[in-house]
């Protein structure tokens, strides 16, 4: 390692951020305070009394962070092998669903935990404008702040995480997948180490920065037929739960069906944009300036601000989308 003075607190560059965090707290008696980003931590902040320090990886190469280039109107991925994923904070997977970043204003991570089991987490809470988790495969069990006893997510389940909520998670099924979008695409996670979950106190109603805690039950939704024939929908709730601020919903499409989509217009500086991930079946998407797309199960893609597109259903087919706004 090799360390430096930093005016305020000292800075330690690494090769292996995690051994680093490991070494400082069992040697040195530091405590970490913080980690970013969370889909490959680069950046630690850990503490000793009236000391601090920060950890830093040197090999930022793989994901060095969220893009500040301007935005691409449509983006695509796939699912592929091994190569695609990548360690992230507690030692989960992830896969990264929007190449770019939009510029920094959002991710979306595909996140895994092969061997289940206790997962090695801590009481946290993400300086973020927005997050949302969808269960896509297995079960979860997780605790939030003022939200009553850990609660268990299943396939088709879904949590709006408010910005600074505390919440830990405990359990994971063997081979859990979960999709997960946050705004902006870098937000620290810092450990509250005072906070025991849960709390005594249960109060649903609670606003975090004008947002409540939502758990939406996939087994006890609704299910609407839209607008347009052979589409049937599930609204996760999250555009009432955020005031607005994103939406998200599961639609499905019965084989054959063609559905014309646009992402939300906002103002330039904001840019809206609709996010789509193949829960089931198989699909084919058009984009008016990239053509024809097949997008297979866990294929995702991001549409901005009122890009037209279309997709037809090639087999009974089942859709997360998420708009920002709503």
């Amino acid at each position: 390692m090799q360390a430096e003075a930093d005016s305020a607190l000292q800075t330690i560059a690494c090769d292996d951020l995690d051994a680093a965090i490991a070494l400082q707290e069992r040697e040195h008696g530091y405590r970490l305070d913080m980690v970013m980003p969370a889909d490959a931590p680069r950046i630690a902040l850990l503490s000793r009394g009236g000391d601090q320090l920060r950890l830093q990886r040197r090999d930022t190469s793989s994901r060095a962070g969220a893009s500040t280039n301007e935005p691409r109107a449509f983006t695509i991925t796939h699912a592929r092998d091994d190569m695609a994923w990548s360690i992230g904070r507690a030692g989960m997977q992830y896969r990264d669903l929007i190449p770019g970043r939009l510029g920094g204003r959002a991710i979306a991570s595909h996140i895994r935990i092969p061997e289940g089991g206790d997962v090695p987490d801590r009481v946290h809470y993400h300086d973020v404008h927005f997050q949302m988790i969808f269960c896509r495969k297995g079960w979860v069990r997780v605790v939030y702040e003022d939200q009553g006893p850990p609660l268990t997510m299943r396939a088709g389940d879904c949590v709006l995480q408010p910005p600074t909520i505390r919440h830990r998670v405990l359990e994971a099924s063997p081979g859990l997948e979960v999709v997960e979008l946050a705004c902006p695409a870098e937000h620290p996670t810092w450990i509250d180490h005072e906070l025991a979950l849960p709390t005594a106190r249960n109060d649903p109603a609670r606003s975090f920065a004008g947002q409540r805690f939502l758990h939406h039950v996939a087994n006890e939704a609704a299910w609407l037929d839209s607008d347009a024939s052979g589409v049937h929908l599930s609204d996760l709730g999250i555009a009432e739960a955020t005031s607005g601020l994103a939406g998200a919903r599961v639609l499905r499409l019965m084989a054959g069906t063609e559905l014309s989509l646009a992402s939300p217009t906002f103002d330039a500086a904001q840019r809206g944009a609709l996010f789509l991930y193949v829960l089931d079946g198989s699909a084919i998407l058009h984009d008016d300036a990239s053509g024809h797309h097949a997008m297979d199960r866990d294929s995702a893609c991001t549409i901005l601000n009122g890009a037209p597109v279309s997709i037809r259903a090639a087999n009974h087919c089942e859709l997360l989308a998420v708009a920002l706004p709503a």
